[in-house]
C-alpha cells in the first residue's frame, strides 16, 4: 500500500514563505493526480490545490490562487506546495493525497498522509 509523508511545515510570520513537501513510497504515485488539502482548527478539511499525474492540469481555492504554487517530480516521487505571502488564515494542518483520477472538485482520495502542521503569525 502506498504511502504519502509530508514535512515542510513549521512557523512563519505573515508575508513569509514556507515550501512543502510530500514523499510517496511507491513509483506507481508517478501516474495519480495528487492533491493538497488544509485543516484548521475546529473547521473541516478544505481543498488548497491539485495537480494531475504529468503536473500538466492543476486546479486551486480561490483562497489560495496566485499565492500557492503546487508542483511535482516524478523521477524522485515527490510533491511540492510552494507558499508565498502567507496569511494567518493560513493555518492549518496541510495533508497531501494520491488518487487514480484527475477530476477537478474531487475530494476522496485514494491515499493519504498524516499531515503537517503550518503555523502563520501575525
Amino acid at each position: 500500500q502506498a504511502q504519502l509523508v509530508e514535512s515542510g511545515g513549521g512557523l512563519v510570520q505573515a508575508g513569509g514563505s514556507l515550501r512543502l513537501s510530500c514523499a510517496a513510497s511507491a513509483r506507481t504515485l508517478s501516474s495519480y493526480a495528487m492533491g493538497w488539502f488544509r485543516q484548521a482548527p475546529g473547521k473541516e478539511r478544505e481543498f488548497v490545490a491539485q495537480i494531475n499525474w504529468n503536473g500538466g492540469s492543476t486546479h486551486y481555492a480561490d483562497s489560495v490562487k496566485g499565492r500557492f504554487t503546487i508542483s511535482r517530480d516524478n523521477a524522485k516521487n515527490m510533491l511540492y506546495l510552494q507558499m508565498n505571502s502567507l496569511k494567518p488564515e493560513d493555518t492549518a494542518d496541510y495533508y497531501c493525497a494520491a488518487d487514480r483520477a484527475y477530476v477537478v472538485g474531487l475530494r476522496n482520495y485514494d491515499y493519504w498522509g498524516q499531515g503537517t502542521q503550518v503555523t502563520v503569525s501575525s
